[in-house]
């Protein structure tokens, strides 16, 4: 049988995630010589991640706290939980649009500053609230940059309230894109949905393509009284553009997920405490999901929602497996079959695929694998990691 794991959590990890794991897993945040990691939040960038560990489990779907490119270097997965979260963030993202729409965050403060008595603040009340009146949602159009998960949850939504949906995604996938509302209408650049939209909702991955996205050029593209909203991520809008389009009052509201100093103490910017993800069913089924994941590649090498890694999928069909991991260059399936038949090793089953420099392999054989096997496998110039997965 196949041994138990070593798993070490970061951070408070949902037990319903746990559940997920095999019961005779060593499961703790004080574990050693772990096999996988789980985190959330942790940073992991200057940590030092044992020669033992195999997989990073993140329990969310931003990456940005785990060094991606060294744990690649390694041939390690760094899996995550996309969609485990989505409607908990479109849940939010509604909020903000009512919020931004009906001037909550002013009006919140008006009231907050009243004083006297209960009928000289209804008397400012009745006074002062034409300052805040508001604009209703049905028939303004929503643009929404980024239609994976959470985009489409959120066009979804926004559709049934009745607002006009415009999109943008050049790297929408097959999926996403059956997902997606068929009323939503296609924007040929980020440009033409800035310049259509009553509202912009930011649903990308920050990554250099798509650091300071809304940038002063595109802030000046923006609808005269236009709501911005950022529930992916901060570097994906420029602050001081973002500021210099509120002060011009080109901008009405700013309203995303990440305070900062320079959008402290203003009217116009709701700054929310990092709330996207943060319901307790958001947390279990990002939890449950990696948990999942992680287990099945540490028991089969079966690989699902890694960023750094192809989706790899086998039955079992042998009690005997290797999973190997090696830069994407040509002629290593052919090394490795090589090296198999030279050890009389009979393949049961491949499959190979790759992922922009990455590859990864999972083989089954009908007989056990030799320790000076796996060293010659180590051994081919490109191969990163190799694991054999014996059930027997």
């Amino acid at each position: 049988m196949g041994r138990a794991f070593r798993i070490r959590t970061l951070n408070k990890i949902s037990a319903k995630g746990l559940a997920r794991l095999p019961a005779d897993y060593a499961v703790g945040d004080q574990i050693e010589q772990a096999d996988a990691i789980l985190v959330r939040s942790a940073n992991m960038h200057d940590m030092d991640i044992p020669p033992s560990v195999q997989a990073i489990g993140r329990a969310g779907a931003g990456t940005n706290n785990i060094p991606v490119a060294k744990l690649s270097a390694r041939g390690i997965p760094v899996f995550n939980a996309p969609g485990a979260n989505a409607n908990a963030v479109k849940e939010l993202v509604i909020a903000g649009l009512l919020i931004g729409a009906r001037n909550l965050l002013p009006a919140l403060q008006f009231t907050a500053g009243l004083s006297g008595s209960d009928e000289e603040m209804h008397k400012a009340v009745e006074a002062g609230k034409k300052r805040y009146a508001g604009i209703e949602l049905p028939g303004r159009t929503l643009g929404i940059v980024g239609l994976g998960a959470i985009g489409s949850l959120v066009a979804d939504a926004a559709i049934k309230l009745g607002m006009e949906v415009i999109g943008y995604d050049p790297a929408i996938t097959v999926d996403a894109a059956w997902r997606l509302p068929s009323q939503v209408k296609k924007a040929g650049s980020v440009e033409d949905l800035l310049k259509a939209s009553d509202f912009v909702s930011l649903h990308v991955p920050l990554v250099d393509a798509t650091k300071n996205l809304i940038n002063t050029q595109r802030a000046a593209l923006m609808k005269p009284g236009a709501v911005l909203l950022n529930f992916a991520r901060e570097g994906v809008v420029d602050n001081d553009a973002v500021l210099g389009a509120l002060n011009e009052k080109r901008l009405h509201a700013y309203v995303c997920d990440f305070p900062t100093n320079k959008l402290k103490g203003r009217s116009d910017v709701v700054a929310l405490p990092h709330l996207g993800a943060s319901t307790a069913e958001a947390e279990e089924n990002c939890a449950v999901m990696v948990a999942a994941q992680v287990s099945d590649y540490l028991e089969n090498g079966n690989i699902e929602n890694a960023v750094n890694f192809p989706n790899v999928h086998m039955a079992r069909e042998s009690a005997y497996r290797l999973g190997i991991a090696n830069a994407n260059v040509p002629n290593m399936v052919g090394q490795i079959s090589t090296l198999l038949a030279e050890a009389q090793l009979n393949i049961h089953n491949m499959v190979n695929k790759s992922k922009g420099d990455m590859a990864y392999t999972l083989v089954d054989v009908d007989s056990p694998v030799e320790d000076s096997l796996l060293a010659r496998l180590k051994g081919i110039a490109g191969v990163l990691n190799v694991r054999y997965l014996p059930t027997a």
